[in-house]
C-alpha cells in the first residue's frame, strides 16, 4: 500500500528554517529518523521509506508554494496512489506555535499552499496536518514573519514537535486517519514558552 506524504515549503536557501517551511522541516525529520534521504525528481524532492508494510513517499514540492498543486497531482497520477492515501503538512497562522491539528479535509484557511493543491485537485477532502507557527506580528508584517526564520531557541521547540508530526505521519498509514487523530489531536494543543513565542519582526 503507497502513501503520498507531501511537506509544504518554499525550495530555496534563503527559505530554510522559516516559519512557512514547517512541512519540509517535518519531511526532514522523518526522513533523517528513517535513514533516508531526498533526491531531486520532477516538480520536487522526494524520499521513499517503509513503515510496517506501508511504502511512503515523501515529497517536497519544488514549485514554491503558489503552485504546490502541480506538483500533488504529478506523484499522486505517477504512483497511482488515492486521494485518502495522501498527507499534506502546512503551517497555520490560527494555531499557536508548535500546536498540531489534523483533520480529513476542510478549507484552505488562506493558506496558498493549500489553495492551489485544491483548485488543481478539484475537492477540498483530502487529510491534512496544520502545524502552528502562531500570529505574533505587527500590521502589515504578517508575509515578514510568515517568511521569517526561527530564532535558535523556537528552532529547538519546533524541531521537537516536527518529530511528534512524524511519528503522526507514520500513525496514519498504520492504524489509519481517525485513531491518528483520535490518539494525537488532543495532545497537539501546546504552546511554546513565553520566551520562545516568534518575534514580530523575522530575524
Amino acid at each position: 500500500m503507497k502513501y503520498l506524504i507531501v511537506g509544504l515549503g518554499n525550495i530555496g536557501e534563503e527559505y530554510k528554517d522559516t516559519r512557512h517551511n514547517i512541512g519540509f522541516t517535518v519531511l526532514d525529520a522523518l526522513a533523517g529518523a528513517s535513514n533516508t534521504s531526498f533526491t531531486d525528481k520532477r516538480y520536487g524532492a522526494v524520499a521513499t521509506m517503509k513503515y510496517k508494510g506501508r511504502d511512503l513517499i515523501l515529497l517536497k514540492p519544488s514549485t514554491y508554494m503558489n503552485l504546490s498543486g502541480n506538483a500533488v497531482s504529478y506523484w499522486l497520477k505517477k504512483e497511482n496512489i488515492p486521494l485518502e492515501n495522501m498527507l499534506v503538512i502546512v503551517d497555520d497562522l490560527a494555531l499557536p506555535a508548535g500546536s498540531i491539528r489534523m483533520r480529513p479535509k476542510g478549507s484552505d484557511g488562506g493558506h496558498n499552499g493549500l489553495s492551489h493543491i485544491s483548485s488543481i485537485l478539484e475537492t477540498t477532502e483530502y487529510p491534512r496536518i496544520r502545524v502552528g507557527i502562531g500570529n505574533s506580528f505587527s500590521k502589515g508584517r504578517q508575509v515578514d514573519f510568515v517568511l521569517g526564520k526561527w530564532s535558535k531557541e523556537e528552532k529547538k521547540f519546533i524541531d521537537e514537535r516536527a518529530a511528534v508530526v512524524a511519528e503522526m505521519i507514520k500513525s496514519f498509514t498504520f492504524a489509519g486517519l481517525e485513531l491518528t487523530m483520535t490518539a494525537f489531536n488532543k495532545v497537539g494543543k501546546v504552546a511554546p514558552p513565553e520566551a520562545e513565542k516568534p518575534a514580530s519582526k523575522p530575524e
